[in-house]
């Protein structure tokens, strides 16, 4: 059983200068974590940096960083300055992200996935330590890079990772795993080939939840959720290496333009098994059971209905009561 519990960060429904206190409360409800994301909210790194002067006993991660649309040294910059921010603390998930976030909204290619993030990663671990870099990688080139602020203690590179290749790359060449969108038991089938390059990786697991919602509202708020995630090509691969065949009627209806259908072409089972939803308790136990089936950390992405109090919302999945 892990030890780490975490949530991600900023809150939705607050403005970001007003969530001190919730930050704040965060380590005596039994939080450990607080990891960012970044996808078309807020950056990655700003809701950490506030987050090492209100909370500063939290670990503090990316969950993650695009390794496309920062530029190599500009990522090694802001990764450097929150490690010198809080020292020991924080962790840099580095990933793929997908064609969508890349291509369409910050109009660069998205090619050659895993190699951008296997370069992304030699090259952060090289940059890190303040040694001058200059290397041709596969996906861009850094001639004459040296990091002017170097931090004491250089931060964990963990990989956001759904299918074999990538998993392997996470514990190969980085110190662990981030894993998104899968149950459970899938975490049983993932984990061990992160795991195959040593059993000191660590797998961190994004766990969407919706807590204290009748099951209705809940499975309405899942399947959007599941239908915005995982018709992305990239999501759509790992369930499809998963075998979750109960998705094709949703892929072949959202392939056709009916976005109506494709929402509830999705089975209750499917929602069942990927959001963590019921009252707060039975939300805790599904939680833990991603702890149970190898997950170090896990990091709960709540998605609760509009007008939801983020504090009770905080409370309620806290590891204790």
């Amino acid at each position: 059983m892990t030890d780490r519990w975490g949530i991600t960060v900023p809150f939705e429904g607050v403005p970001l200068a007003d969530q001190r206190p919730l930050f704040e409360a965060l380590p005596d409800l039994g939080y450990t974590d607080a990891w960012s994301s970044e996808a078309n909210g807020t950056d990655a790194f700003t809701p950490l940096a506030l987050a090492s002067v209100w909370a500063p006993g939290l670990r503090l991660g990316t969950a993650i960083v695009p390794a496309y649309t920062r530029g190599p040294a500009t990522l090694a910059m802001s990764a450097a300055t929150m490690a010198a921010a809080a020292p020991g603390r924080f962790v840099l998930g580095v990933g793929t992200s997908s064609n969508v976030i890349v291509e369409r909204w910050n109009s660069l290619p998205f090619e050659e996935p895993y190699k951008r993030v296997r370069d992304t990663v030699r090259f952060l671990r090289e940059a890190l330590t303040g040694r001058k870099v200059t290397a041709e990688y596969d996906t861009f080139s850094v001639r004459g890079f040296t990091l002017g602020a170097v931090p004491e203690q250089s931060p964990p590179v963990l990989v956001a990772a759904l299918r074999p290749g990538m998993l392997r790359l996470a514990g190969r060449e980085a110190d662990g795993a981030i894993l998104n969108w899968l149950s459970a038991e899938d975490v049983r089938t993932v984990a061990p080939i992160v795991r195959e390059s040593g059993d000191d990786k660590e797998v961190v697991a994004r766990i969407f939840a919706v807590p204290d919602t009748d099951p209705e509202t809940a499975r309405g708020i899942g399947r959007w959720a599941i239908s915005a995630y995982l018709n992305v090509p990239v999501y759509r691969a790992f369930h499809e290496w998963l075998g979750r065949d109960e998705l094709g009627p949703m892929w072949s209806a959202w392939e056709e333009g009916d976005r109506k259908g494709a929402l509830a072409a999705i089975p209750d089972s499917v929602v069942d098994e990927l959001v963590v939803h019921g009252p707060a308790a039975h939300c805790r136990e599904r939680i833990r059971a991603y702890a149970e089936a190898g997950v170090d950390t896990p990091v709960i992405a709540p998605i609760s209905p509009p007008g939801t109090d983020p504090a009770a919302v905080v409370r309620a999945l806290a590891p204790r009561d």
